[in-house]
């Protein structure tokens, strides 16, 4: 019987800055071990106005090395950009005045999720792996260091980080040609 792992990512939240730093080197140790199969991995603090910053980025494939066109590095751009801020503050009624309302609600699950999970002014780990058991990181995760994890497919984080990209850059356009439409009249 072969072995089914699909890649998942997990937001985790720890109480401590310290806890997020523990488990992003223990998470190392399991990928180490083999017991995981990790990708990608970040420490990210959640500041105030709902953007979510990098503080570290490990590659374990050991590629690319850098954070910006990684999974990870697309979420956290999406969440510190401008999108991140119409997530953050902009209510229903603006978003709802665009013509892709619907693409942007479709989108914010994802980020709300992300956000949900690392509460303001919170440390917490995004990691993409495969596991083929989840034990290791609920062990570490929720007994060892007292946090939380939560789990998304990385299939639908990745399509879900594509249909806010196009929805940022129509809402762009958008508020371009409203800007200089207005200028005109």
């Amino acid at each position: 019987m072969s072995k089914q792992t699909n890649k998942t990512v997990l937001i985790m939240n720890f109480e401590t800055e310290s806890k997020s730093y523990q488990a992003f080197s223990e998470i190392k140790t399991l990928h180490a071990e083999r017991k995981i199969h990790g990708e990608q991995m970040a420490v990210v603090v959640h500041d105030p106005n709902n953007k979510i910053n990098a503080k570290d980025f490990l590659d374990f494939t050991g590629g690319d090395k850098n954070m910006k066109g990684s999974l990870i590095g697309m979420l956290v751009g999406i969440l510190g950009g401008p999108l991140g801020v119409l997530l953050g503050w902009m209510t229903g009624a603006i978003i709802g005045s665009t013509q892709d309302a619907k693409e942007i609600r479709d989108a914010m699950n994802v980020f709300e999720k992300t956000l949900d999970t690392i509460p303001e002014n919170q440390t917490g780990v995004i990691l993409i792996a495969e596991e083929e058991n989840n034990e290791f990181i609920n062990d570490l995760v929720n007994e060892k260091l007292g946090g939380r994890v939560v789990r998304m497919d990385e299939s639908l984080v990745a399509h879900e980080i594509n249909e806010a990209k196009q929805a940022e850059q129509e809402a762009q356009k958008s508020a371009k040609k409203r800007w200089f439409n207005k200028k005109e009249d």
